[in-house]
């Protein structure tokens, strides 16, 4: 999933990058700090994020892109074709 957010300062980063930290069902995160853009991955509800962050960070989160991967559905089939 990829956020756009504002961030100013290395103050709003630090707080964007400890928020993201202790949410568990994130696994990875990259932060672009000159495109104002967040790409996190893992197991979760991309509304759920963006509210959470919008709470944190007290600033306005735009969903740009979802992409789902059904890794569990991968994972059956080659269980199941062996």
């Amino acid at each position: 999933m990829v956020l756009r957010l504002n961030i100013d300062c290395y103050g709003c980063f630090r707080k964007l990058r400890r928020t993201l930290l202790n949410m568990k069902e994130i696994e990875t995160h990259l932060i672009e700090k000159q495109q104002c853009k967040v790409s996190v991955c893992g197991r979760l509800r991309p509304s759920d994020v963006a509210i959470k962050i919008r709470k944190k960070m007290n600033r306005r989160v735009e969903i740009l892109e979802i992409n789902e991967v059904e890794d569990e559905q991968t994972e059956q089939n080659q269980i199941t074709s062996q």
